[in-house]
């Protein structure tokens, strides 16, 4: 089974499928999340994996985007890492990290990061690579410049770089959200050396234009149902301003009774609703 994932080789992402999965499947980096999804829709590879939400910088957008605008593939595993952030420079210049002029790497890193370089590093100036894995590769490639990045251990390890400090994330509870996506909503996930932590069922719901208190109605139908909301979050619908969709996750599998009453009574209310998947969260 071949898996893509956002690469390069050691990215959060790389990091999170190659604890997860077993030994015989084949990693396929690629350099963007779309590049990713599009492998599997062009059958490429079996399965893509990417990240959709950090719980310091929240929800990915492009991935979010892109699986509700652009493609058809199916949530079908989630799986939740911990995130840990280590200053790190080219070999050359460990001995004089102090005196490095730029800091390279993922948006999401350096935000997860910004009070130890607001600390530590206020002079240095920042510079946003495509991924961690990307900027830690950059840097084994141009010893020659004067940069750190901000990566993970397995970067360290992949590029030979060294990590002259460890945990700079500003908090400890740094975790990213995974999920795997398939064509088939069916697909299931064979894991048993990890910790499930439960099921989920994620919706994409958009309002009436014309009723009033909708979105109270809408909560409504999944509160009396007693069915769990762990997260709900608008985005744009990019028809035009103040229109804007919800992205729901429900604290349970889909069932045959409880769900799909719910989305029958948005579905009178004047809603639609989309099913992103319904499927097995995973903890590493």
């Amino acid at each position: 089974m071949k898996i893509s994932y956002l690469g390069p080789k050691a990215t959060f992402t790389h990091l999170a499928v190659s604890k997860f999965f077993e030994n015989d499947v084949k990693l396929v980096p690629y350099r963007t999340i779309p590049h990713v999804m599009d492998a599997v829709v062009k059958q490429e590879t079996n399965i893509a994996v990417v990240p959709l939400e950090n719980a310091l910088e929240g929800s990915v957008n492009l991935t979010i985007d892109y699986l509700i605008h652009e493609n058809t593939l199916h949530i079908v595993g989630e799986i939740v890492v911990p995130i840990k952030q280590h200053l790190m420079v080219h070999p050359c210049r460990k001995d004089d990290w102090k005196k490095i002029e730029k800091v390279f790497s993922h948006s999401h890193a350096i935000a997860q990061c910004h009070k130890f370089l607001h600390e530590h590093m206020p002079d240095v100036s920042i510079e946003y690579a495509t991924s961690t894995g990307a900027a830690a590769e950059y840097i084994h490639q141009h010893p020659e410049e004067n940069m750190a990045v901000i990566a993970n251990e397995l970067a360290a390890k992949e590029y030979d770089l060294a990590i002259v400090k460890y945990n700079i994330h500003d908090y400890d509870y740094n975790h990213t959200r995974f999920v795997i996506l398939h064509p088939d909503q069916d697909f299931q996930i064979e894991n048993n050396h990890h910790n499930k932590v439960g099921e989920k069922t994620t919706l994409v719901v958009t309002l009436p234009t014309d009723h009033v208190g909708a979105l109270h109605q809408v909560l409504s139908a999944f509160a009396w149902r007693k069915l769990n909301l762990s997260k709900i979050e608008s985005r744009p619908m990019k028809t035009g301003l103040g229109d804007y969709l919800f992205i729901i996750d429900i604290e349970s599998k889909m069932d045959d009774v409880l769900i799909p009453g719910a989305i029958q009574e948005l579905g009178a209310l004047g809603c639609g609703v989309k099913i992103l998947g319904s499927f097995p969260a995973y903890k590493l």
